[in-house]
């Protein structure tokens, strides 16, 4: 499994960024997750875990159960947000002027209209990093370093070269794929660099790696979403792979921090086939279920805005796509008490079925409850978010949403 996150590149980078372009980039809400240090892939790890991904409903399916990957996962790992505007965009049939604008006209030379996606490579060449990869035995003190010494940010302004490294970012890091390009619509929300952190990106980036779970699930040799984030839950859950706490590292939010990763061997079928035995054999009764218990750092503003969603089925927004949250199958996950019970079937029409857009598509008519709780925080959609009568609202959205 061959993973498209280049992390190390997106640390460097943003720490030797001028100080006042990382204060930005720190406001948009993407400065705690900046300060974990990377580590290793866990590759033979990872390839076991999405092999267990069942499209049907949306989580892992593990000898001791249905496991998933929640916001407030997202909120004490990364220390994105998950509670503010969706991220969603506007389809245009060409985004030329957009990313003129916005980002700057070596972008556009020599590209035919229309222009959809930005190649991802131009943004790390316009600043003078194209092909920066840190070597298997280069320290990131030395990768830092080399870096500083590659950054030229030329004379183009502030706000541009936020936006250069921001959508890097995106198409790297957070909103990674298995192509070489990006969505131009994430350009268009970072048009107003002061309003970007209203976003709930945490949330969009959890949508979509639920979206890009099921296509790397058959053997395919890349992988897309942020792996990072699914490597440290897996760890946080059933602890085990080359992921270590660190003793006395801090405590706070993000928690990623705490763990260190060793080294990445060479990558062979026998590895991954080793932690898959690994998993089936995995003792039920050491499986972590609620990991932040007693956590210290409650107050964190991506946790404690975050918490009146911990608990609630949502539909996760990014872009063009929409995903499920469906808690119900795993409650032990929120502290409660599940039977054992047999879970229906969710079925593979309308409800495990991806959408994508081709025009201009307004959310908040069709999701307009849901939209506007994420906007204000209110408790006057607890009807749809908090499902009492859960089978009732899958009925309901697999009847909305299928075909």
């Amino acid at each position: 499994m061959r993973s498209r996150v280049t992390w190390d590149l997106c640390w460097a980078w943003y720490h030797v960024l001028p100080e006042a372009q990382q204060g930005q980039i720190a406001r948009m809400g993407f400065g705690h997750l900046l300060s974990v240090h990377p580590f290793h892939l866990d590759v033979p790890y990872l390839e076991a875990l999405r092999e267990r991904w069942e499209e049907d409903c949306k989580a892992f399916i593990m000898p001791w159960g249905h496991m998933i990957p929640t916001l407030e996962d997202v909120a004490y790992l990364t220390g994105l947000s998950v509670q503010g505007e969706p991220v969603v965009g506007l389809e245009r049939r060409d985004y030329y002027d957009d990313i003129v604008e916005l980002l700057g006209p070596e972008f556009v030379v020599g590209r035919r209209r229309p222009i959809r996606s930005i190649l991802l490579g131009s943004l790390s060449k316009a600043v003078g990093l194209r092909g920066r990869r840190r070597g298997p035995l280069e320290s990131l003190d030395e990768f830092y370093a080399g870096v500083r010494g590659s950054l030229n940010l030329g004379d183009r302004s502030e706000e541009r070269s936020v936006r250069i490294f921001v959508s890097y970012l995106f198409g790297r890091l957070l909103f990674a794929t298995q192509s070489s390009q990006m969505n131009c619509k994430f350009v268009l929300l970072l048009r107003d660099l002061a309003q970007a952190g209203r976003y709930a990106w945490g949330a969009a980036m959890l949508g979509h790696l639920f979206s890009l779970l099921p296509s790397s699930s058959q053997r395919s040799q890349s992988t897309g979403g942020f792996t990072p984030f699914l490597q440290i839950w897996g760890y946080t859950r059933f602890p085990m792979g080359r992921g270590t706490l660190v003793e006395g590292r801090q405590m706070m939010v993000p928690l990623m921090t705490r763990w260190e990763v060793a080294p990445d061997p060479r990558v062979t079928d026998r590895r991954a086939g080793d932690v898959r035995v690994a998993l089936d054999h995995y003792p039920h009764d050491q499986v972590v279920w609620t990991p932040y218990v007693g956590e210290a750092d409650a107050s964190h503003p991506a946790v404690a805005a975050g918490r009146p969603l911990f608990d609630r089925h949502l539909l996760l927004l990014c872009l063009g796509t929409c995903e499920v949250l469906y808690l119900e199958l795993v409650v032990r996950t929120l502290g409660w008490h599940q039977p054992a019970i047999e879970v229906p079937s969710l079925g593979r029409e309308g409800h495990s079925r991806r959408r994508f857009f081709a025009e201009d598509r307004d959310w908040e008519a069709d999701h307009g409850s849901t939209v506007a709780y994420w906007r204000d925080g209110g408790e006057q959609v607890a009807r749809v978010t908090d499902l009492q009568d859960s089978s009732a609202y899958m009925e309901d959205y697999q009847a909305r949403y299928a075909g």
